[in-house]
C-alpha cells in the first residue's frame, strides 16, 4: 500500500506517469500497475491518463491530501524510530532510591539532558525494595539502588556508596578528627529505621566489634538525620555523598574510625531479567552513570574552600 501511495503522489506531482516512474527509479509499467492496484483498493478512478500527461479526477483531488499525510506520517515514524535507535528520542523511565535521587541523580541528569535533549525523562523514587518492584513490574526501565539479590533482575555496578561518621562542630571528637570503635559505644546515635539498608550496615559494623551503641532516635530520612546531628542531638553514619556540602561548610565534621575501614555498599543499575536489549537511551544512561561514578565520589570526598 505504501508503494502505491508513493506512486500516486509522485504521478500527481509530476503530472506524468513517465516522469513519476523516473523519480521513483522504477519502470513505467511497474508504476502503472501500482496505480491500477490503488484505484481498485480505493474503489474509484484517481487519475485520467492523457497523451499530455495525467490529471487528477475529482476523487483523486479529494484523496491526494490523505495520501500525502499518510506518507508524511510514515516518514515521521521512521524518523522517530531512527532517533530511538540512536538514543535521541523517546522516554526513559527511571526508579531511584532516596540517596541516589537526591544527591547523585541531579548531576547525572543534567549531563544526560545536554547530550540527549530529545529524550523525555520520568523519575520515580522509593526505597531500594520499592524500586525493585517497579523494575519487576516493568513500570520503569532502569532502577538505581543498592545491591539486591533477586533472580528476576540483572545488575550493573556503578559506584560504591561509603558511610562516614559525622558529628556536630562542638563534639569532642572534632579536635583529633578520629575515634576508636569502642569509644562509639558511649555515644548517642541517630539511626535509620530497621527497614533501611543503612541500619543494616551500621548494625553490622558494631556487631562485629562487639559493642552496642545507644540509639537516640530512628529516622527514615537522610536530611532529617543530618539536621539532628547538626543540632548536637547525636552522631551518625551517613552516606558520604549526602554530607559533602555540610562537611565543606563546617556544619558537620567527619571523624575517622581508627583501624576500621568505612562501611561501603555498591550502588547498581538494575533491569528486569529477560526484558530484551535495553533502549538506546537506557544504554547511554548506564554508560554515563559508570563514567560519572568516580566523579561523583570525588565530589563527595574532595575538600571545598
Amino acid at each position: 500500500m505504501l508503494a502505491q501511495l508513493e506512486g500516486f503522489v509522485a504521478a500527481a506531482r509530476e503530472r506524468s506517469v513517465t516522469e513519476a516512474a523516473r523519480s521513483l527509479f522504477i519502470t513505467q509499467p511497474a508504476l502503472t500497475s501500482r496505480l491500477n492496484s490503488l484505484e481498485r483498493r480505493v474503489g474509484s478512478q484517481l487519475l485520467v491518463r492523457r497523451r499530455s500527461g495525467v490529471e487528477l479526477t475529482e476523487a483523486g483531488r479529494a484523496f491526494l491530501p490523505f495520501a500525502e499525510r499518510a506518507l508524511e506520517a510514515v516518514a515521521e515514524g521512521r524518523r522517530l524510530v531512527d532517533g530511538l535507535a540512536r538514543g535521541e528520542g523517546g522516554q526513559l523511565a527511571l526508579g531511584a532510591s532516596p540517596a541516589v535521587s537526591t544527591y547523585a541523580l541531579p548531576a547525572v541528569l543534567h549531563r544526560f539532558t545536554e547530550t540527549h535533549p530529545g529524550v523525555g525523562l520520568v523519575v520515580r523514587t522509593g526505597h531500594s525494595e520499592e524500586v525493585l518492584d517497579l523494575v519487576k513490574r516493568g513500570e520503569v526501565e532502569l532502577g538505581l539502588t543498592r545491591l539486591l539479590r533477586d533472580p528476576a533482575i540483572e545488575s550493573t555496578t556503578l559506584w560504591e556508596d561509603e558511610l562516614v561518621l559525622v558529628v556536630h562542630e562542638g563534639h569532642p571528637f572534632v579536635a583529633g578528627g578520629w575515634a576508636r570503635l569502642e569509644e562509639l559505644g558511649e555515644e548517642h546515635f541517630v539511626l535509620f529505621d530497621r527497614s533501611s539498608s543503612y541500619h543494616e550496615l551500621t548494625s553490622a559494623l558494631f556487631r562485629e566489634a562487639g559493642i552496642a551503641p545507644r540509639g537516640l532516635m530512628e529516622l527514615d530520612n537522610i536530611d532529617s538525620a543530618k539536621k539532628m546531628v547538626e543540632q548536637g542531638l547525636g552522631i551518625a553514619l551517613l552516606p558520604q555523598i549526602a554530607v559533602a556540602t555540610e562537611l565543606a561548610d563546617g556544619r558537620l565534621h567527619r571523624i575517622r574510625i581508627v583501624e576500621q575501614p568505612p562501611p561501603r555498599r555498591p550502588i547498581v543499575a538494575i533491569r528486569r531479567e529477560g526484558a530484551g536489549p535495553p533502549s538506546a537511551a537506557a544504554e547511554a544512561f548506564v554508560a554515563l552513570l559508570v563514567t560519572m561514578g568516580p566523579e561523583l565520589q570525588h565530589r563527595a570526598s574532595a575538600p571545598r574552600g
